[in-house]
């Protein structure tokens, strides 16, 4: 039997090859591709001790599904955007999910940096990385899945641009409208 590579490890390579660590978000970068299909359910704990199970979102929230890392600098600079649009957007019906991708003994340094960050939107915890599996299985970061009411995903976003904060309100406008 072969070893599998820790997931640590394997976040760690998908976070060099995307950019994240100490670089800066670019101008440019991985466009949005077209969701497919359902979005897998999953309940996680969340930061503040409670849990969030995907399905309870289904058929009255669009959820975007964020995948972050305290160590990833256009995780970083992503995260007060998206708390921006969850404020602008909550009230209609706008859920936003900030997946911790950082390993399991790293709760009080998530807690601290979106303490830091001022993030409003619930952080969910997957200490057994099985959420990161089924949704990006690469293990990048920043990656993003909305979800729209009925349980589809629309859209998938790999990587962070400066401009993408439009681009987004212009998905989730349109998810909302549906």
């Amino acid at each position: 039997m072969r070893a599998r590579p820790s997931f640590g490890a394997l976040a760690a390579l998908g976070l060099a090859l995307f950019g994240c660590g100490a670089q800066q978000a670019s101008a440019s970068g991985p466009a949005p591709t077209q969701g497919s299909g359902a979005a897998p359910d999953f309940e996680l704990a969340t930061l503040s001790g409670g849990r969030e199970r995907l399905s309870d979102h289904r058929g009255k929230d669009v959820v975007l599904i964020d995948f972050w890392a305290t160590f990833c600098e256009p995780c970083l600079l992503a995260m007060p955007e998206l708390d921006a649009l969850y404020r602008r957007d909550s009230a209609r019906g706008f859920v936003v999910f900030g997946v911790s991708i950082d390993e399991a003994a790293s709760a009080a340094r998530v807690r601290g940096e979106a303490s830091k960050l001022g993030v409003s939107f619930p952080i969910l915890l997957d200490q057994d990385t099985r959420v990161v599996a089924m949704y990006n299985p690469r293990a990048t970061a920043p990656y993003s899945v909305l979800v729209g009411r009925d349980g589809t995903i629309l859209r998938r976003q790999e990587g962070y641009t400066t401009g993408e904060r439009e681009n987004l309100e212009r998905a989730v406008d349109a998810a909302l409208a549906r």
